[in-house]
């Protein structure tokens, strides 16, 4: 195993919860937005959306103070487009998690082979940003 590299593995996982706290801000709104016949299911999806992004940012925290990091008080920059048909905004939902993937595509690379537990931590968590893909490509499918 080779050393992890604290530094950046601590930078990256402040760049995680950021993005993660932009989700509960992000998929907050969204639930607030969706209107028409199928409003309800949607906007449980997107509550939900939004506790999973505030349990990964907690998670991520944990981790990050355990490595002697210190929390970010900072959200990652969101654009609001003001787009908010049901297709616009699972768009949207889906460009955020691909990023969300990429974020810790790049954390597995970082800890990879420095930490049995990040590395796990970091599989777990692209394992669940593929299921979001997933799933928001299957509510997407009916706009095509």
């Amino acid at each position: 195993m080779r050393e992890l590299d604290v530094k950046t593995a601590t930078e990256l996982l402040n760049s995680i919860m950021e993005f993660e706290l932009a989700g509960v801000v992000r998929y907050t709104h969204y639930s607030l937005m969706v209107t028409g016949p199928n409003r309800i299911p949607i906007v449980n999806f997107f509550k939900a959306q939004a506790n999973e992004s505030l349990l990964h940012a907690q998670q991520v925290g944990e981790i990050l103070t355990g490595l002697d990091g210190h929390p970010s008080l900072r959200i990652a920059p969101m654009e609001e487009t003001y787009k908010h048909s049901v297709q616009d905004i699972l768009q949207e939902s889906l460009n955020h998690e691909k990023q969300a993937l990429d974020l810790y595509k790049k954390l597995l690379d970082v800890v990879n082979d420095a930490s049995v537990y990040l590395e796990e931590f970091a599989r777990s968590m692209i394992g669940q940003e593929e299921l979001h893909n997933i799933e928001i490509k299957k509510m997407l499918r009916d706009f095509s």
